[in-house]
Order: C-alpha cells, then sequence, then structure tokens
C-alpha cells in the first residue's frame, strides 16, 4: 500500500501527510481551503480538487475531519467515499467522531465492498509531526495488519483494540483526560500566580514532581509564555467535550468533571479564544481569580 489519498489537510491533516511523504508513499490531498494544500507541495504532495481526485487510484484513503458532519458527508453524501473510492482501497476514518457514527460508516462501507478501519490518533499536530503519537486502530485485524506500515511511518505506537466503533472510543476516554489534565495544569499554575509564584518557576517545579505529564510538558511552556497558537483549538475541543458527555449519557457514566471542563473551554471560546489551542483555557481561570493579562486573541477567520 503505497498510494494514499487524503480528505483533509488541516493542522492534523498536514501532519499526516508529511509523515506519509517522510516515509516515501505517494500521497494526494485534498481540501476546502486551497491553501492547506499548497503548502505542503513542496514536499512533494500532490494537490487534487476534489474527494474524487483524492481517492482515484489509491490504495487507502484518509478522513481526517473537523467535525461529524464533514466525516459522514465526505463518506456517506452523494459523490462521497463509499461510492467513489477503488473497490480495493481501504478507507481510514482517523478523525474524532462518536462511535455510532464511526459503527454506520463501517457498515456502510462493507456494504459497497470497500474496507474500512477505525483510527484516530493519540497526540497534537506538533506530536503527529515528528511522529510522537500513537494510533487506535478499530475494525477488522487482518485489514488492519495490511495497513500497518501506514500508521508505523505516522506514529511511534500504533494499538488494535477490536471492532470498528472501538478506536473512536478509546480516542474519547484518551482526550477526555487531556481535556482534563489541561484544566488542571492551569488551576494549578493560577493558583501559584495568584500567590505571587510565577508560571515559569511553578512549571520546573511540576516537570520533575508527582504530577508530571505530557500536558504538562506540552501545554505548560504554552500557558507560562502566554504563547496560544493552536495544536488543537478550543473549538475542537468542545465538539469533543460533547461527544464525550454524549457517550456518558448513552452508556450511563457520570462525567462531572468533563463537564465543568466543558464549561471552562465554552467561556474560553465565548471571551474569542475558540481559535487558540486549548491551553487558552488559563485565561478563563485567571479572569475568575481577578488575574487579567493585556495581550491579543486570534480572531478567526
Amino acid at each position: 500500500m503505497k498510494r494514499i489519498g487524503i480528505v483533509g489537510v488541516g493542522l492534523l491533516g498536514s501532519a499526516v501527510a508529511s509523515r506519509l511523504l517522510k516515509g516515501g508513499f505517494e500521497v494526494k490531498g485534498y481540501d476546502k481551503r486551497p491553501e492547506q494544500v499548497k503548502a505542503l507541495q513542496a514536499q512533494g504532495l500532490k494537490a487534487a480538487s476534489s474527494i474524487a481526485e483524492a481517492a482515484a487510484e489509491t490504495d487507502a484513503v484518509f478522513t481526517i475531519l473537523p467535525s461529524l458532519e464533514s466525516v459522514e458527508a465526505a463518506i456517506l453524501g452523494t459523490g462521497g467515499l463509499v461510492e467513489i473510492a477503488p473497490r480495493s482501497a481501504t478507507l481510514i476514518q482517523m478523525s474524532t467522531i462518536s462511535p455510532d457514527l464511526t459503527r454506520r460508516l463501517a457498515k456502510a462501507a462493507a456494504a459497497r465492498g470497500l474496507g474500512f478501519l477505525d483510527a484516530p490518533m493519540s497526540g497534537t499536530s506538533a506530536m503527529v509531526e515528528r511522529g510522537d503519537c500513537s494510533i487506535f486502530v478499530g475494525g477488522e485485524r487482518e485489514r488492519a495488519d495490511a495497513c500497518r506500515p501506514i500508521f508505523d511511518a505516522i506514529a511511534k505506537k500504533t494499538l488494535y483494540v477490536g471492532d470498528a466503533g472501538m478506536a473512536s472510543l478509546a480516542k474519547l476516554a484518551t482526550n477526555l483526560l487531556v481535556g482534563l489534565n489541561t484544566a488542571a495544569l492551569a488551576e494549578a499554575l493560577v493558583l501559584g500566580a495568584k500567590g505571587g509564584l510565577a508560571p515559569a518557576v511553578l512549571l520546573d517545579i511540576l516537570k520533575d514532581s508527582a504530577a508530571a505529564s505530557k500536558m504538562v510538558d506540552i501545554r505548560g511552556p504554552l500557558m507560562a509564555s502566554r504563547r496560544f497558537e493552536a495544536q488543537m483549538k478550543v473549538d475542537l475541543f468542545l465538539k469533543d467535550f460533547k461527544l464525550m458527555l454524549e457517550e456518558g449519557r448513552r452508556l450511563g457514566v457520570a462525567l462531572p468533571l468533563t463537564s465543568i471542563t466543558q464549561q471552562l473551554a465554552t467561556a474560553t471560546a465565548a471571551a474569542g479564544r475558540g481559535e487558540e489551542d486549548l491551553a487558552a483555557i488559563i485565561t478563563t481561570l485567571e479572569l475568575l481569580a481577578g488575574l487579567e493579562h493585556d495581550r491579543p486573541s486570534v480572531k478567526k477567520e
């Protein structure tokens, strides 16, 4: 499997495309924003002007899109991948979506004779760019094994978790902990700052303490330096929080901490920071603590 199509070349899609190109794969990319594709052409990405062109003559087609609606349209809509992808191709769905939608996509693909893998990633776009991420895979085991060289080119670790839908559930659980860990880190830094302890000093302490974590390493410096360039936008995390809470209700699982963090993220987005990284959640906690910083937010285009 050497010929890859990618539908959705945003932050994560661009990072995946870059990894595959470096791994020697032939990659075509499509995005509604042509500038996203153009930025990767110097690396060897072939620009596609439509989903059909991205999928033509490929061994596997990735969908890496921002919403459930965009994923469903790309795969099940008129002219979608279940209609136009080569019958020998495997659809690899990498967006964070609900387990229920994932199962529907897998069923529709199977009905048309297409392979389908549920394969979300765990890692920010920067982590994916350097290969420091994991991929969870759900679906037919034999097909997952056949696609292993593709996953190995992207991630340092690939975990097979069972049927289609199970990987999406694993991704929601993982992002739940990422979101809560980010909010907890922000709380700790704000507590220290209100008492006169500089965030950078406290961050150095946390890195070598029992509280050390990936989020301390990744989002701690963003919070301490007041830089919130998106690795994963607040707006996208709000979509994930919604999916977590819906799945919790469906399974009868109370998620009180997730609900609180969703509200903090909602307030952060309402303050005009939805396009910034989730690290910007610290600004809402600072406001609640009476700490304010004079800095511009990233405006939506």
